[in-house]
């Protein structure tokens, strides 16, 4: 499995590409925006999976036009991030043909099977937030940053169910590699000694 970071949209999101190596089968994780560049990045791939951390425009931007150039792939996100939400912040629901939705447990898998994403919901930043974990990769959307976190003062954000979703990930056991939504990436081992967000959260449980 092969794994490509790319900075798309305004706002410079990390998109991410997850390949198998075996097959060329592929996923685009959060497809911001510049989805001509995304598509140059899959030359010889097939894209399986456009899936989604979250619903702001942001993340999403590219996700129509990834959807007419590879109408074979289908386009996973959280039901709470596409229905009942601010169209100005959340507008994926009018630009996309269709989607499909995964909650907390389900998998995504490619490859012959090579390639399982486990879906952990992780609301805060937006109620349909989701960090997809790929092995010891955590794609963390704006859920958690190195350093720092999601904002949680836009629709749908909360402080309380953020520190319950970063808690959560704190607890996760192992080194993991994090692979945020914005800026560079980290080790939920550095995550646990050096963001004041991430130690507050796991203060809280004692």
């Amino acid at each position: 499995m092969k794994v490509k970071m790319m900075q798309v949209g305004p706002l410079g999101t990390n998109c991410y590409i997850v390949e198998d190596e075996a097959s060329h089968e592929a996923a685009v994780i959060d497809p911001g925006g510049d989805a001509p560049e995304i598509v140059r990045a899959l030359e010889g791939a097939e894209l399986r999976y456009i899936l989604l951390t979250h619903g702001h425009y942001d993340h999403t931007g590219g996700a129509a036009e990834l959807e007419r150039a590879f109408p074979q792939a289908a386009l996973y996100i959280h039901r709470k991030d596409l229905e009942d939400v601010d169209p100005a912040l959340f507008p994926l629901r009018t630009q996309i043909q269709g989607a499909n939705f995964y909650d907390e447990g389900d998998w995504i898998t490619f490859g012959e099977g090579a390639v399982q994403i486990q879906v952990l919901h992780t609301p805060g930043h937006s109620e349909g937030s989701v960090t997809l974990r790929c092995g010891d990769l955590l794609f963390c959307g704006d859920t958690l940053f190195a350093g720092s976190c999601g904002r949680t003062d836009f629709d749908g954000g909360s402080v309380p169910k953020m520190l319950a979703s970063l808690r959560r990930l704190g607890e996760l056991e192992g080194d993991l590699r994090v692979l945020p939504g914005h800026m560079e990436t980290s080790t939920l081992e550095a995550e646990r000694r050096q963001n004041p967000y991430l130690r507050q959260a796991m203060r809280e449980t004692t």
